[in-house]
């Protein structure tokens, strides 16, 4: 008979557990997150979902979600905020955080939002024995407001 000490090496799927608590996931994942939350149900409204990426655990259910969204806040009209929503779902708890900021904001933060969101997207799928892969997207130019042209008289 041979014991686990006589085994070479343990075997490739050999379940692994660890204690993980939203807090530390907020500590590993989401520091750069302008707010955190957890939850029992998901905040993002999915009518106002621009892209979804889902890394899932198939047997558990557990999932890393990184959703980006456009909204309105009821006592801001006037602005439109766009979100990039991180969403871990370990067992029951849903562990969130967002990215947000204004539409109108300088291109340096769609970038660096952009950039954290997908980190952290990233790390979190590695805790579900994923990899993330990014790809090459092309953006249409924003539009703006026609230019007067000039002319010479």
């Amino acid at each position: 008979m041979t014991t686990e000490t006589e085994v070479a090496e343990p075997d490739w799927e050999t379940p692994l557990s660890v204690s993980l608590t939203p807090a530390l996931l907020i500590h590993a994942l989401m520091g750069t997150a302008s707010a955190v939350h957890t939850g029992w149900t998901s905040c993002i409204e999915e009518a106002l979902v621009l892209s979804n990426l889902v890394s899932l655990e198939d047997r558990s259910g557990n999932y890393a979600r990184l959703a980006e969204q456009e909204f309105v806040e009821d006592d801001q009209p006037e602005t439109v905020w766009h979100d990039w929503t991180l969403e871990v779902r370990i067992g029951i708890v849903l562990t969130t955080g967002h990215w947000q900021f204004p539409v109108n904001a300088h291109p340096s933060e769609w970038e660096w939002n952009a950039r954290e969101a997908m980190r952290a997207f990233e790390r979190a799928s590695v805790l579900l024995g994923r990899r993330v892969r990014r790809t090459v997207a092309v953006e249409d130019p924003t539009p703006t407001d026609s230019v007067p042209r000039a002319s010479r008289h």
